[in-house]
């Protein structure tokens, strides 16, 4: 990301803020109208709570932007814990596709197309970290029930 991105990402993200609860809110609603097979990712989900994760891991993430390091480490193991339940590689996409619409019905006319772009790398290097670590918790999990079944009884 260059420096002009994160920059239209924050300031855009201190936009959204003040009325944070709904933009999730209406992102979870636009998630799962577009993705119902996702709802059932969070059948004994308490929402108000999960609500509240998703804006302190988006807020983490906006404001780790300068610190790769720290940012990677936490992205891959959220995107580990997200395999863990149950999250396939494509509801990534649609994970974006709503978290980008919910900005722009969110931010109105100052979604333009340069705040467009920021959100969508940044999305996309998040979630490209994720579905890394998810892929290899995928690997690593199979090559242990592999190695379980392989042993001599």
């Amino acid at each position: 990301m260059t420096p002009e991105q994160k920059r239209l990402v924050r300031h855009t993200w201190n936009q959204v803020a003040p009325s944070a609860d709904a933009a999730v809110d209406m992102f979870y609603r636009r998630l799962f109208e577009i993705d119902p097979a996702t709802r059932k990712l969070f059948r004994a989900t308490e929402m108000v709570a999960q609500r509240k994760k998703l804006l302190q891991t988006l807020s983490f993430a906006i404001n780790g932007l300068d610190d790769p390091d720290g940012l990677v480490s936490n992205v891959e193991d959220l995107g580990r814990r997200h395999a863990g339940y149950g999250v396939t590689d494509a509801q990534y996409d649609s994970v974006g596709a709503a978290l980008l619409w919910t900005l722009e019905q969110g931010l109105g006319p100052a979604w333009t197309p340069a705040v467009a772009s920021a959100w969508t790398e940044v999305y996309g290097m998040l979630s490209g970290i994720m579905r890394t670590a998810a892929a290899r918790a995928d690997v690593a999990s199979a090559k242990r029930v592999a190695a379980r079944y392989s042993r001599p009884m």
